[in-house]
Order: structure tokens, then C-alpha cells, then sequence
């Protein structure tokens, strides 16, 4: 022990400048990776692909358990495969432009298996803190179930549990009066418990345009909610995924003309949205992304069934009452069941302490990309860069390559130091 912590602090259990209890704490040689998602399991393979061995800690109970247990049945990825690869490991030659939810999580679990990333599973971080006595980090964890509480010490910290940790509810006035079902979009699986029931979904982003489109092929009568103005894309022009084509195109254009192609395409593949009550923003899909981080609609057969009346398009809602719906234009219809796709957001604020990389108010970096990877005192972040899963890989590859200099420069420091024999 002592000689660990000498190695990483310069400080030792016996340091004569402050008594420090070590007894319960459990010394991590590499670094600690929060969160056993597609961006945890990258970096790991990065850092393993590098010789540097890293503690990956889960709260579920299996990795990818967003994937696993909170997403609907006939999910696929909405990009081409190549833009999903994570890195050091492409998807099987046999699977689809655009794989299936199971094949996605085959791939996570294959690509955890050749790495050999063994999580720590059900290990819910309970706070993570900068030590400036020892110079590490002090990670309390407690184990899901079991009640038992751990401590973990390491010289580096990964954060690894993206934008999407915990759900996002709004206030709904009156949500405490419906006497229909109301679930988040993290419980729902198929529409088939909805068959001939009147539902309505919260939410008109790529989640909550793909429920309406499963309760439509289940012989449910869905209605969207359409609040702020979105773009809504072709996933697939000329021939290309849109976001490939769209990739290719700014490398030889600017950003603004690329959005007036992409919005000309998609006028003449899908028509005027805004006479569906699905109004654009001023700002082209391009431009919005990298301001915001909001994501175009990419289509995958809903805005036929909009445009055939068999899914109703309606303005945010008023409040709600026993069996009804009061919508901001004063129209009222009653439902059955209302599904709520109103996203996730960052848990980080409330377990990370003290630190300087992430803003309180949405837990996400303050410096945007492409530099948000990196903090204080060996701090890192993985996958919130809202670019995906490429975003993440950029950032698995980054922290990697610091850490492994940190460490090979910490192995010269330690061979050059010629310790007394005992």
C-alpha cells in the first residue's frame, strides 16, 4: 500500500503531514471508468489497447443496460453502421446498414468479451471526489441490493454515464388526476398492450416519432405532441444515409450551404411539413445541431402515416384531467394511455464533487467540443460531446493516448528513483 501510494501521490498511509484511514479503501492502479455504456466499454478497450488497466463501474446489473432495458423493441440504430463502430472493432460483416437493437448489443457484448472488460456490476457511485491530501480521486460506491458501501481510490477518473443517465418528466398540470396509463418511453416496449386505445405521445424527436409509428402498426389510434419547431430529414438521400451524405458535403462546403441542401432534398422528398403542424426553425438542421445539440428527426416511415390522418399532430398540452387532455389551443380529446418521449439528461451533478469540468445546471462540459474530453486532477469525460457514438469515440481515443503518457512518464520517474533497501 504504501508503496502505491508513493508511486501516485508521493505521499505514503504513514504520511507524518495528516493521519489518513486507508483501511477501507481499495487502491486502483489505473484509472476508475463511471458507467459501463458503449462510451465506458470504449474507453477501456482504448486504454487496454494501450497496456493500461482500468476499473469499469456499473450501477445495473449488464452493460449497455440503457440498450438493454430501457429501449422499445423495434429500435435500430438511425445511422449507418460505419458511424456506430466503436473503436478498434467493426460490426460483423453480415449485419445490416442499420443494425437492430439485439445485433447492437451483440456487438457491445462481443466487443466487451475480445477486450476483456469485466465490470463491476450493480455499483451505483454515490459521490466522486478530489483528494488534495493524497492527490487522487475517492470514488464511494454502493452496491445495488446488498446495502454494502465501497471506496475506491484511483489517480484517474473517467465519467462514462452520458447524457442519457436519468429520465426527463416534466410537470404536467393535473398529471396526478389521469386515471390512464402514463409511462416514459424507458418502459415502453411494443404497442401491442395498446391495441384500439386512443395514445397520446409527448414528444416529437426520434423516439417519440418511431412510438407513433409502432403504435400505429399495432392497431393503436396514436396523436403526437409537437411543442417547438423541428427539422424533420429523409433518412436516406440520393442513394446515401443523410448524415454520410451531409458528412461528405462539409468537407468541400460551408455549413450554411450544405443545410439549404439538405432542406431543398428533403421539400421535395417529404413536402411542407409546416401543413402538418411541423413548422422548421429558422436555423438550418446543420446549424441547429451545433448550437443546441438538437438532433434532426431523421424519417422512418411516420410522416406517411401523419400525412394519412392516421397519426394526429397536436400543440403542447394545457393540462390534463381524469380521462381527457387539455391542449394550449383549447382543444380537448381524451386518451387512453399517454407515453412520455421527453428524453434524459446528465446525472453527474449530483455525484461528482467539486469539480470544475461539468456545468451544474445539465451536467454536461463547459468546454464544447472538441475539448470538453479532458478536466482537472485527471479528471475525463467520455460521451457527452452529443455527437453520438462517434463524439465518444474521439474521446476514448484522446483520453487513452493522455493516460498512457501520464503512466509511461510515471514508470520513468519511478525507475529513476532509487528507493533504499530494506
Amino acid at each position: 500500500m504504501d508503496d502505491y501510494l508513493r508511486e501516485i501521490t508521493g505521499k505514503t498511509a504513514h504520511d507524518p503531514c495528516k493521519d489518513i484511514n486507508l483501511g477501507s479503501l481499495k487502491c486502483v492502479p489505473g484509472p476508475v471508468i463511471v458507467g459501463a455504456g458503449p462510451s465506458g466499454l470504449a474507453a477501456a478497450a482504448c486504454l487496454k489497447e494501450k497496456g493500461v488497466s482500468p476499473l469499469v463501474l456499473e450501477r445495473s446489473n449488464c452493460i449497455a443496460s440503457l440498450w438493454q432495458l430501457k429501449t422499445y423493441d423495434r429500435l435500430k440504430l438511425h445511422l449507418p453502421k460505419q458511424f456506430c463502430e466503436l473503436p478498434l472493432m467493426n460490426f460483423p460483416e453480415d449485419y445490416p446498414t442499420y443494425p437492430t437493437k439485439q445485433q447492437f448489443i451483440q456487438y457491445l457484448e462481443s466487443y466487451a468479451k475480445r477486450f476483456e472488460i469485466r465490470p463491476v456490476f450493480n455499483q451505483k457511485v454515490l459521490s466522486a471526489e478530489f483528494d488534495s491530501i493524497l492527490g487522487c480521486w475517492r470514488v464511494k460506491t454502493a452496491s445495488e441490493g446488498a446495502g454494502l458501501e465501497s471506496e475506491y481510490i484511483c489517480r484517474w477518473l473517467i465519467v462514462a454515464t452520458g447524457e442519457n443517465a436519468e429520465v426527463v418528466v416534466p410537470p404536467i398540470e393535473g398529471v396526478a388526476e389521469f386515471c390512464g396509463d402514463l409511462v416514459h418511453t424507458s418502459g415502453y416496449k411494443n404497442g401491442g398492450v395498446y391495441r384500439g386505445k386512443k395514445v397520446l405521445v409527448v414528444g416529437c424527436g426520434n423516439s417519440g416519432m418511431e412510438v407513433c409509428l409502432d403504435l400505429c402498426n399495432h392497431g393503436a389510434s396514436p396523436s403526437l405532441v409537437v411543442r417547438d419547431k423541428l427539422h424533420i430529414l429523409p433518412q436516406e438521400m440520393l442513394g446515401r444515409s443523410t448524415f454520410g451524405l451531409s458528412t461528405c458535403l462539409l468537407k468541400w462546403f460551408p455549413l450554411h450551404l450544405v443545410d439549404r441542401f439538405l432542406l431543398i432534398v428533403s421539400w421535395l422528398l417529404l413536402g411542407d411539413t409546416s401543413r402538418l403542424g411541423l413548422d422548421r426553425p429558422q436555423l438550418g438542421p446543420l446549424a441547429l445541431k451545433n448550437i443546441s445539440g438538437k438532433t434532426p428527426v431523421l424519417d422512418v416511415g411516420t410522416l406517411d402515416k401523419i400525412k394519412s390522418g392516421d397519426i394526429k399532430v397536436y400543440p403542447g398540452v394545457r393540462r390534463l384531467s381524469h380521462k381527457s387532455v387539455e391542449f394550449v389551443d383549447g382543444r380537448i380529446q381524451n386518451f387512453d394511455a399517454i407515453i412520455l418521449a421527453t428524453g434524459y439528461k446528465s446525472n453527474v451533478p449530483f455525484w461528482l464533487k467539486g469539480s470544475e469540468m461539468f456545468s451544474n445546471k445539465d451536467g454536461l462540459p463547459k468546454r464544447p467540443f472538441p475539448n470538453g474530453w479532458k478536466g482537472e486532477h485527471g479528471l475525463y469525460s467520455v460521451g457527452f460531446t452529443k455527437r453520438g457514438l462517434l463524439g465518444a469515440s474521439m474521446d476514448a481515443k484522446n483520453i487513452a493516448n493522455d493516460i498512457e503518457n501520464c503512466w509511461r512518464e510515471g514508470e520513468k520517474k519511478h525507475s529513476s528513483v532509487s528507493w533504499p533497501h530494506s
